[in-house]
């Protein structure tokens, strides 16, 4: 069996390691597709819970699940004994115990190098225990005080322990999200809210058939690419040896090449989440109304790839963690009657940097998109100030300034350590930091008038 799964592993590519997580993450498919028959309210939170359970054993090893205990256990007991501080007690205990997982297993390091361990999980299953315990906070309160969204997701009541161990593990997210609220597992395993169906509910065939197939072309992207575009060309002397715009173009493969492993494993997390039926997320308003699945979707890819502003990669780009970010982190430091500036978007930027790990160049990366972003919306500025001809250019230089620094960042998040990050931005001359910096310093002189507001302007 070893020697069958060693052949297979070597024919991808891939460690056994590797391998075997992979036949583990696709197998949540039919694990979740599954769930669909399982009788009764309370089996079917048992069933989520042990699934999730055995298929992190049969990837991970037995220690996993003994590290999904700790913050998970430790977060209801702040819900249980503290609940007028549970969501923070939770929030520092969670990301304190994800950081020390991180820096005891090297777990950057072992991605690098194409290994595998339960700290990615780990990684979801942290947020998850923490918006559980803040909405649970936010159950005290009074509607008046809060806003939409903790409107939506507070709860009134204590989950109770099968229930919160169903959400935590439940198999379709476990491995690398999307990460979901606490009350829309809850709706969903009880028919209630959304799936609350008078007959049977929308069919979730298609839509799961379209991210398989969308699954495996960016497997065979990501299996083509890999070989042409490695990270080991940066320590090269044949790349030192390149011109300045050889090496530029070579970051940007690197960077649209690694994209593909990270599209592949959302398009079979996006198929497992809509095949349960979770992924539900209402109805098109077209004649005849279509379901929506978007709450299984984390990642837009042409969205990704043809960005016309930085500020727009949060509603692309690894989706539902950066709505978590902006739910429990962004909207949470700003101060009432305040706006949020550069400030509260560089402090919401350390904690996805924290969150990824403490690598050099994990924290450089998330900086240097606080300052892409940044600068992003300062070339908007002036594009809704500009007339037409010249809003056109602006929009154009938006797109091409967005595509050059998000691929320039992008190599630390690959390399991580901090001198090969250094060395491969300084052979590019440092172009995709002194650009937004500059832009930036910029708009203090070039003020443009500022005009009416518009629902595009609020969201930017």
């Amino acid at each position: 069996m070893n020697l069958e799964m060693e052949s297979m592993a070597a024919a991808i590519g891939v460690s056994i390691a590797v391998f075997r997580f992979l036949l583990c993450f696709i197998a949540t498919i039919p694990v979740s597709f599954t769930w669909r028959f399982v009788p009764g309210v309370l089996p079917k939170h048992i069933y989520s819970a042990v699934s999730g359970a055995l298929l992190s054993y049969l990837s991970f090893g037995f220690s996993s699940n003994l590290h999904f205990l700790v913050p998970m256990l430790l977060g209801y007991a702040s819900m249980v004994l503290y609940r007028r501080r549970c969501g923070v007690i939770t929030f520092f205990i969670g990301f304190g115990y994800l950081i020390g997982c991180h820096v005891y297993y090297m777990s950057g390091d072992a991605w690098k190098e194409g290994g595998i361990d339960a700290t990615g999980a780990l990684m979801v299953l942290t947020l998850k225990v923490i918006s559980c315990a803040i909405n649970y906070n936010d159950g005290l309160y009074d509607e008046e005080r809060l806003r939409e969204s903790q409107k939506k997701n507070r709860l009134i009541k204590l989950p109770s322990l099968i229930e919160y161990f169903g959400y935590c593990l439940c198999c379709g997210s476990h491995f690398a999200g999307p990460v979901y609220e606490m009350k829309d597992y809850l709706e969903w395993t009880e028919g209630k809210g959304l799936w609350a169906f008078r007959d049977e509910g929308p069919s979730p065939y298609a839509s799961t058939v379209r991210a398989i197939l969308q699954a495996a072309f960016c497997m065979g992207m990501y299996v083509y690419l890999t070989p042409k575009f490695p990270l080991s060309q940066f320590n090269n002397p044949l790349y030192k040896g390149w011109g300045f715009w050889r090496r530029l173009g070579y970051q940007y493969m690197s960077g649209f090449t690694a994209r593909w492993k990270y599209y592949f494993i959302w398009s079979i997390s996006e198929a497992s989440i809509i095949i349960s039926g979770l992924g539900f997320s209402g109805w098109t308003n077209s004649s005849p109304a279509k379901p929506k699945w978007d709450r299984a979707k984390n990642v837009d890819i042409l969205g990704v790839e043809f960005c016309k502003s930085a500020v727009e990669l949060p509603l692309y780009w690894n989706i539902q963690v950066s709505t978590w970010l902006r739910h429990y982190v962004y909207e949470r430091i700003v101060q009432k009657g305040k706006k949020p500036g550069f400030f509260q978007l560089l402090g919401t930027q350390t904690v996805s940097a924290v969150w990824h790990g403490l690598y050099p160049g994990y924290i450089i990366f998330f900086i240097q998109s606080a300052l892409m972003i940044a600068g992003s919306r300062v070339i908007y500025r002036w594009q809704q100030a500009s007339p037409n001809v010249l809003a056109m250019i602006l929009i154009f230089a938006n797109f091409a300034y967005t595509l050059l620094v998000l691929n320039y960042s992008c190599v630390g998040f690959m390399v991580l350590s901090f001198r090969e990050t250094i060395a491969s931005y300084g052979s590019v001359y440092y172009v995709g930091t002194v650009l937004p910096i500059l832009i930036i310093l910029l708009s203090y002189i070039i003020k443009p008038a500022k005009p009416a507001r518009s629902k595009a302007r609020k969201d930017q």
